[in-house]
């Protein structure tokens, strides 16, 4: 996400960082890389199958030989980067916008005018499209098809907004309005909505019975460990077992089982807390030591200011401070922040069931949830990572063996109940060899039992406050762990760390990391920061669990790819030696497509944008395992060498990473799901042209981005507002996106 709430480090403990236990080992590999190409070049062809063999006339022809598998190979021409305020995919590819914020959900609701007037955001596309999933209908529109191509329902997180955006003259300083915050609040959550092709080309089906908005203020219910821990009770729910709603949604999952999973991100910044530590027994009681861990210390300001609007009680739940007198929290809201961090499940297909928050898979800033490979028989994974510098990555085992018949349950949300509710949650260790371990977060655990920083009271506890858990286990701290993925051949866990600016040769303070094998450069690169040295451009990461088994409690581990500039030094910045068709920063979305096997890669920065938009790579990744070891030296400022040994995968070759696409001025790329077909894939551009301030948002010429507008969906043409968007893309020939037409996912 772009904001930079998940710069901030909030972890204080001892811990090793991912950077400093890697002296020994480095082991990254099978780096992509292709030759260059333009985006006007043609579009690579099919590899041809086997032919037949001869015959005469009198002897009968052989039969055909059979067909020759053909490795999965990309199909496209690299598209160049690219400043225009305007999206480019290759050449052969199309791309038209299907659904914009302020798009109406019902017929009741007028069309957007896109001028700050418009109102009904429970009922409307939200702001900054994030992470997304697909889930296919049968052709009459009545129920579930996992094949249906034709038609289908998009769930996508509305991460954030860039408010000025939504009102006519930009924001209210507080007190804010109310009629500004009532815009502002269901501009953020979840948006379901029907899609369908017409006349060959999807459209968004308006005033579809599947269409609706889960806001932060739609009714959730509270399952799993911390279902009416005392943690959990607010005035709301005295209970603890409902909470109210789901803000800063980024990352998603499909479930096996066919429902929606969203991860709950930088939810911490919407609280605003007064000076009430003394009220709550001093710094070191507990509940001001879970505060402080996730960001919400004392005298700590919200980023929008709704709890100013007004003494309604939908106002004043953003106000955590104590104030009530009850021993529990049940007069007051000092609790609400607990009620949220956790990955949410939703049954797409049904407005009548509840909506789950999942806690037994931990409390953090959920990026996305990716399932492990299934195993009848055996119980499934769910991978996860908590996206702040110097934060952990995770993984929930599930107490039940999966079971093949609930790949289609009749009960799709209580199937959810049955994986999701029980199981163990673990954080990863990386050890200096390349080896690593699982380590489960649970109230047995001696280290957490009797950890000095926070007594845990139970395993709810645990659950609500998992990064203080990680913290006492002695896990990894990482560098913003965003979207993870599994390799739907291998099997394969990988995680994209979007970079990190505390990356020195020199650190100045204990909170800062020191350059190491795992990451071994410090540089100055982005031009809004040219003095402050860093990882700037990110890399990815990949596991491989130690028996291949979702409860594997050991895995292997390698660095996959270092983001860089084409013309960075080869030998201390682009290490994976990315061509001008192929170099990245700061990855963040990261997706395989399950009916290819392909690696999507997407991007969130402001490293790079001085060159090009962000953008979205596709690849074709090996495994973990082979490289070279080369020896960076830095100079430090006392005149002695620091030098760092890393180990590189094999050079890439043309065939296995290129750029997709490049979106438009000022924009993450972020969300990505396709058609069980393989045929179409939609993608979010969040926040085109957010750097915006009220004093110039009536003017607009001063806006950085006039996208979709300026491609003409909407209304303002070449002055439009900018809208976050997903748009559709297809490939003119009607084959696989980014494939070659022969390609099968046992192919690759």
């Amino acid at each position: 996400m772009t904001g930079k709430p998940d710069d901030e480090n909030l972890n204080t403990s001892a811990n090793e960082s991912f950077n400093e236990v890697l002296d020994a080992r480095l082991s990254r590999r099978n780096v992509l890389r292709v030759s260059v190409g333009t985006a006007g070049a043609a579009i690579l062809g099919s590899v041809s199958l086997a032919g037949c063999g001869g015959g005469s006339d009198t002897t009968p022809a052989p039969a055909p030989a059979p067909a020759v598998p053909t490795p999965i190979s990309l199909a496209f021409a690299a598209v160049s980067k690219s400043t225009a305020d305007a999206v480019a995919v290759p050449v052969g590819y199309t791309a038209t916008v299907l659904y914009a914020l302020g798009d109406p959900l019902g017929a009741v609701t007028p069309e957007y005018m896109n001028d700050g007037t418009d109102s009904d955001f429970d009922n409307r596309a939200g702001d900054h499209h994030d992470g997304m999933e697909y889930f296919g209908l049968n052709t009459s529109g009545t129920a579930r098809d996992v094949a249906g191509s034709q038609r289908g329902l998009l769930a996508m997180n509305h991460e954030a907004l860039t408010d000025q955006f939504l009102h006519a003259a930009g924001t209210t300083p507080n007190p804010r309005p109310a009629v500004e915050a009532d815009k502002e609040i269901p501009a953020h959550g979840v948006s379901i909505v029907e899609i369908r092709k017409v006349g060959g080309k999807f459209a968004y089906q308006k005033g579809s019975a599947f269409n609706r908005r889960v806001t932060p203020m739609t009714p959730i219910q509270i399952n799993g460990p911390a279902r009416a821990s005392a943690l959990m009770k607010t005035k709301f729910s005295v209970a603890g077992t409902d909470a109210r709603g789901t803000i800063n949604n980024c990352g998603t999952g499909y479930s096996p089982w066919g429902t929606f999973l969203t991860g709950e991100e930088n939810w911490s910044g919407y609280f605003r807390r007064g000076d009430d530590e003394a009220v709550r027994g001093g710094a070191a009681a507990r509940g001001n030591v879970s505060l402080a861990r996730y960001g919400r210390a004392k005298n700590t300001a919200s980023r929008h200011g709704w709890e100013t609007a007004g003494a309604d009680d939908k106002y004043a739940r953003w106000d955590i401070t104590q104030t009530g007198v009850s021993a529990d929290g049940t007069d007051d809201y000092r609790n609400e922040p607990n009620t949220f961090g956790y990955m949410i499940e939703i049954d797409p297909y049904d407005k009548n069931v509840a909506i789950r928050k999942r806690t037994a898979l931990g409390r953090f800033a959920h990026e996305s949830a990716a399932f492990g490979k299934l195993v009848a028989g055996r119980p499934l994974a769910v991978y996860m990572g908590d996206d702040s510098r110097g934060e952990y990555i995770y993984k929930f085992v599930s107490n039940a063996n999966w079971d093949a018949a609930d790949s289609n349950p009749a009960n799709r949300i209580t199937t959810g109940d049955k994986y999701l509710d029980n199981g163990k949650l673990y954080v990863a260790r990386y050890n200096p060899d390349g080896t690593g371990q699982w380590i489960e977060l649970s109230i047995s655990n001696i280290s957490i039992a009797n950890y000095t920083t926070y007594d845990f009271a139970d395993q709810a506890d645990v659950m609500v406050n998992a990064r203080l858990a990680a913290d006492a286990v002695g896990a990894t701290k990482m560098d913003r762990p965003e979207w993870c993925a599994v390799h739907p051949v291998t099997g394969e866990v990988y995680y994209t760390l979007t970079n990190n600016s505390n990356r020195k040769v020199e650190p100045a303070s204990s909170s800062q990391m020191t350059v190491d094998a795992a990451n071994p450069r410090s540089y100055t690169d982005a031009p809004t920061a040219p003095a402050s040295p860093g990882n700037v451009n990110g890399h990815i990461i990949r596991m491989k669990e130690g028996s291949g088994d979702a409860a594997a409690t050991s895995f292997t581990w390698d660095v996959y790819l270092f983001g860089a500039q084409a013309d960075a030094d080869l030998a201390k910045v682009n290490l994976s030696a990315l061509t001008a068709d192929q170099d990245f920063s700061s990855p963040d979305g990261l997706w395989f497509s399950p009916k290819t096997g392909l690696c999507f890669i997407q991007t969130d920065d402001g490293a790079y944008t001085d060159v090009t938009n962000c953008m979205m790579l596709i690849g074709k990744p090996g495994a973990v395992g082979d490289g070279s070891t080369p020896t960076l030296s830095y100079s430090k400022g006392d005149g002695s060498t620091v030098t760092v040994q890393t180990h590189m995968g094999a050079k890439p070759t043309p065939d296995t990473l290129r750029r997709f696409l490049v979106g438009p001025k000022d924009c993450e790329i972020t969300g990505i799901s396709e058609t069980p077909d393989g045929k179409t894939i939609f993608v979010n551009i969040q926040h085109p042209g957010e750097t915006i301030t009220k004093a110039n948002v009536v003017d607009p010429t001063k806006y950085l981005s006039h996208w979709p507008g300026n491609a003409g969906y909407g209304p303002g043409g070449a002055n439009a507002r900018p809208r976050s968007a997903t748009i559709v893309i297809t490939r003119i020939d009607g084959g696989l996106i980014g494939a070659d037409g022969t390609a099968v996912l046992n192919n690759y």
